[in-house]
């Protein structure tokens, strides 16, 4: 029998699971099978494996201020070396990057986007292995929504024009390094009471649409093979 493929899910509360509350926080966590990487699995079936490496307010490869343990970049070459063999790795990050005090463009959030691509791109080997380095899928998340609490606002100030803009910034990056790319604004918005994470509507529409694209990276792969 082969061996299952291995996909690595690395993001922000949005692949975290953060249940949206008119409050903001505290909240708690939906359970896996809601989760959009739950949801993906299931739909992908036995022959898959998934790894969630999902922290909330993780940004792409900013030191956040009131956290050090935010910045993506820091992290990612070791969940990278530690979950290996990995076939694929999905990111989804950039939302907290357009937090008001960071004070960045979205094309500095996709450059910040690319280093992360880099690290997974030159990843083969981890410590001690010989093994390849793993597909990668960038996702862009949905754009941000008004948000009803005060201090959401203020953190997001401007985010929900920069949002809207990533995307675009994110498939040209990846037309550019010729990788995978999934707008998750084309199969969901941001429904959540607080204006920035998910139902669990979103999760369920975002898995399946996440399982479709994997299916067509790896099918793509068996074709190639076979040729």
């Amino acid at each position: 029998m082969a061996d299952k493929k291995r996909i690595m899910c690395f993001g922000d509360s949005l692949t975290w699971g953060w249940i949206p509350t008119e409050d903001g926080a505290p909240t708690l966590r939906y359970p896996f099978e809601q989760r959009w990487a739950g949801v993906m699995l299931s739909d992908l079936g036995p022959d898959y494996e998934v790894i969630e490496e999902g922290l909330s307010a993780r940004t792409t490869d900013l030191d956040d201020p009131v956290d050090p343990r935010l910045n993506g970049s820091a992290y990612l070459p070791s969940a990278l070396a530690s979950h290996l063999p990995l076939d694929l790795v999905v990111l989804m990050l950039g939302t907290n990057d357009t937090k008001s005090y960071f004070r960045r463009t979205p094309y500095e959030i996709a450059n910040g986007m690319s280093k992360l691509v880099g690290q997974v791109m030159t990843s083969a080997g981890g410590v001690g292995t010989p093994y390849p380095a793993p597909k990668v899928l960038v996702v862009a998340p949905p754009p941000l929504a008004p948000m009803p609490h005060f201090w959401f606002q203020g953190m997001f100030d401007g985010g929900h024009e920069k949002t809207k803009e990533l995307a675009k910034y994110y498939e040209s990056l990846t037309s550019f390094l010729k990788i995978d790319f999934l707008n998750a604004g084309e199969f969901i918005t941001t429904d959540g009471v607080d204006g920035i994470h998910f139902t669990a509507d979103n999760n369920r529409a975002l898995g399946e649409a996440i399982a479709a694209k994997v299916s067509l990276i790896f099918d793509s792969d068996d074709i190639n093979a076979a040729a």
